[in-house]
């Protein structure tokens, strides 16, 4: 029997467990905070196709990798998608890879909730900024609320837990924090609020001005509900509690007022083959010519270790000065949300 290879530890003595790959930067939405309307998309061309990224992340699970999300763009557009879900799955029935999750913005739920269930995927985060019919409309541009919300209940009803993912943005949904929360508790789904992050040029749109501070929103729940913080952590960035009166967990991502990086396990691969070892950073290597190069997976896990070893200690995101410090060039859909 062939050794196990050993684990990827990056320069601070983290070991990498968790990788987010992103299947496609496309979206059929265009959410002000990520994009503009007017979007230039990758040429199709320059995508690992779907049996490249299957290699790919076969890999990185054979160096340790246990937690595997599935990001975009908007991953459920990429065409024959559920292919590469079927084949992952090998990989959760032999026990070497323990999650298979999504993020998802909940358009295709609809169509792809019971595949994804029977693929193996137990949990799926789904991107939901407003209940408000309007709002939802002009915060994505294309988006429309009740596709979003039969996703949703698509999902619930195959048997995948759903936790939504709430981008904080001041002016915008301040309003709407006690009703998204007690939605959340009365469909029995989590609820994790996000701080708006500086990347990529997103055209008119002020993004200092969108900063909601979680410091802020977390006083104002503390308000009218009783906290417990909880030690639990999922492998990503999130803090959580626990409301009292409700029995929920709630959980705050707080990359700009709160550094969180001293426990980070994990890296994000883009749709055409970068490794990102830092979500804050421009820092990446390629991992596509040494896919492309050879059958012999030596050569991509030896590129994938090199990569590892270039992980920085944490990111420099900072909106203390009243300027958007650290601001990273791409995207967030050419990353993977």
């Amino acid at each position: 029997m062939q050794d196990a290879p050993a684990p990827l530890i990056d320069p601070f003595a983290r070991a990498i467990r968790y990788l987010r790959a992103s299947v496609t930067d496309r979206c059929d939405f265009r959410c002000v905070y990520c994009m503009t309307e007017n979007m230039t998309f990758l040429p199709k061309k320059e995508l690992l196709t779907l049996e490249e990224l299957d290699r790919l992340c076969t890999s990185f699970i054979r160096l340790g990798v246990e937690k595997l999300r599935i990001t975009g763009g908007e991953p459920l557009v990429r065409r024959d998608i559920m292919t590469f879900f079927q084949g992952m799955k090998r990989h959760l029935d032999s026990g070497t890879l323990k999650e298979l999750t999504v993020t998802t913005n909940g358009s295709q739920l609809e169509k792809f909730a019971g595949p994804l269930f029977e693929a193996g995927v137990r949990r799926i985060n789904v991107s939901l900024d407003t209940l408000v019919a309007d709002k939802f409309a002009a915060i994505t541009r294309w988006g429309r609320l009740p596709q979003v919300l039969r996703g949703i209940e698509a999902a619930r009803e195959a048997g995948l837990r759903v936790k939504i993912n709430t981008v904080a943005l001041k002016g915008f949904n301040e309003d709407e924090l006690f009703r998204l929360t007690e939605w959340c508790a009365e469909n029995d789904m989590d609820l994790t609020f996000i701080e708006v992050m500086p990347m990529g040029d997103i055209g008119n749109e002020d993004r200092l001005g969108q900063y909601w501070s979680l410091k802020d929103l977390r006083a104002e729940l503390e308000g009218r509900y009783a906290l417990t913080d909880l030690a639990e952590r999922s492998g990503g960035p999130a803090r959580y509690v626990r409301i009292e009166e409700t029995g929920q967990k709630i959980g705050f991502i707080t990359p700009l007022s709160h550094n969180f990086c001293e426990s980070c396990n994990r890296v994000r691969i883009t749709c055409t083959g970068e490794i990102y070892t830092c979500l804050g950073q421009d820092g990446h290597s390629d991992l596509r010519a040494p896919l492309r190069a050879s059958e012999d997976p030596s050569v991509l896990e030896e590129a994938i270790r090199k990569a590892i070893g270039l992980k920085p200690k944490g990111h420099d995101f900072d909106y203390s000065r009243q300027t958007v410090d650290g601001r990273v060039a791409r995207h967030m859909s050419h990353t993977g949300g």
